[in-house]
């Protein structure tokens, strides 16, 4: 009978080399079809979104400008989304304990942020953030920018830039200014005014516009840097004197209002500002369809005029537009911040 050959006969067993090798392979097959899986997944997921409510974090408390933007557009951002819009204040640590929530919440695009002027000032004031504001958010769009207005308290007899500038020379640190509290827009507003003028000025620091406004009304400071919707209704009463706007370009809300700029004080340019975002790993999918329906409800005849009317300017643009707008913001402010050291208080 023949027997079979010993080389047929006979199987080596596979080295340990190959085995490995085999291992290796089989893992990195398995560690890409769990990689598709999670990708198809998370397309499918923002596909479906939104299938509850989204939470909108505002960072300030309830009742100003920045608030008023918040519940004026939610209404209408929630009809174009199919789910409730929610507004949600968490005012403190100049808005980084809203801005903290937001950056460690699930990245589903059920957390928004309002995010705020005082959000590119706080990394140049030396205080420790758990976030960091490039780094940890998706910019969705700009909502509204809001003019700051120089006004002088009734009486005064600064009506002009260039009088104020002659005033503040001729007798430095004499002349007051109140704001809404260090590190907000108004007081970053008159620090660069002070620096590109060339002026001292003593600056009074109060908590919230309001109350800054009312010591302007009772002649306890000269001037103020007041943002729009605190400045208006007293502007149209005559309460006070009304001298510039700090934007770059005049106002809607007082179009016959000359700039800073115009009135001889070149590239003075100030304003608060708000705008939205999410976490920074949201899905590409869900930034775009927020962008979307938030540039739709901005531009919303009603909205914008709603809007105006509290003294927000209306300013809705792409996500690229609002990253490079806050980090030129950051920069901007940073230095105003150094040169002027100014310090949480």
């Amino acid at each position: 009978m023949r027997q079979p050959s010993t080389q047929a006969a006979t199987r080596q067993p596979a080295s340990p080399g190959r085995t490995c090798a085999a291992l290796r392979a089989l893992a990195a097959l398995g560690a890409s079809l769990v990689g598709t899986l999670a990708t198809i997944d998370t397309a499918r997921a923002a596909d479906a979104w939104p299938v509850r409510p989204i939470r909108l974090i505002v960072t300030l408390a309830p009742g100003g400008p920045i608030d008023q933007t918040a519940r004026t557009m939610a209404p209408r951002l929630s009809e174009l989304l199919g789910q409730s819009v929610l507004i949600e204040n968490r005012p403190g640590g100049n808005g980084s304990i809203g801005a903290d929530l937001v950056a460690h919440a699930p990245a589903d695009g059920y957390t928004l942020l309002f995010n705020v002027i005082h959000l590119s000032v706080l990394p140049s004031l030396g205080g420790k953030l758990t976030y960091d504001i490039e780094r940890d958010f998706a910019p969705i769009s700009l909502a509204a920018i809001y003019p700051i207005i120089l006004v002088a308290r009734q009486g005064s007899s600064i009506t002009t830039v260039a009088q104020l500038i002659a005033r503040a020379r001729a007798e430095p640190g004499r002349l007051s200014f109140g704001h809404s509290g260090y590190g907000g827009g108004t007081h970053l507003a008159g620090e660069l005014f002070k620096m590109q003028a060339g002026v001292d000025l003593l600056q009074v620091p109060f908590k919230g516009s309001a109350p800054a406004m009312a010591a302007l009304l009772g002649d306890q400071t000269d001037l103020m840097f007041s943002d729009g919707p605190t400045a208006m209704p007293h502007v149209r009463s005559g309460r006070v004197i009304s001298i510039a706007i700090a934007s770059p370009e005049r106002s809607p809300l007082l179009p016959s209002l000359p700039t800073v700029i115009e009135a001889g004080l070149p590239g003075f340019d100030a304003y608060s500002w708000g705008g939205i975002a999410a976490p920074a790993a949201t899905a590409p999918e869900i930034v775009r369809r927020l962008n979307t329906e938030v540039v739709r409800t901005l531009r919303d005849p009603t909205i914008r005029e709603r809007l105006l009317q509290i003294g927000a300017e209306p300013r809705p643009g792409t996500p690229a537009e609002f990253a490079s707008m806050l980090r030129a913001e950051i920069v901007k402010w940073g230095k105003v911040v150094k040169e002027a050291n100014i310090r949480i208080e």
